[in-house]
């Protein structure tokens, strides 16, 4: 039960960063869900942050319409 409530909030909090008004906040809320998510899966911290910040900057970039 417990993991599914993580898996839900790590879900909401890349949902959440769309709403966010620029890069570095995006950004922050994406490193913080890919840190969620590496604890989670038991995968590598700083590479899973990378890629959730990565992810938070450039989905207004990419066109996903939760970014915009």
């Amino acid at each position: 039960m417990q993991k599914t409530s993580i898996i839900l909030s790590t879900v909401a909090a890349f949902g959440l960063a769309g709403c966010l008004e620029n890069d570095v906040e995006r950004g922050v809320v994406g490193a913080g869900a890919g840190l969620v998510a590496a604890e989670l899966l038991g995968t590598d911290r700083t590479g899973s942050m990378v890629v959730g910040a990565a992810a938070g900057v450039l989905c207004d970039d990419a066109g996903v319409s939760a970014c915009q």
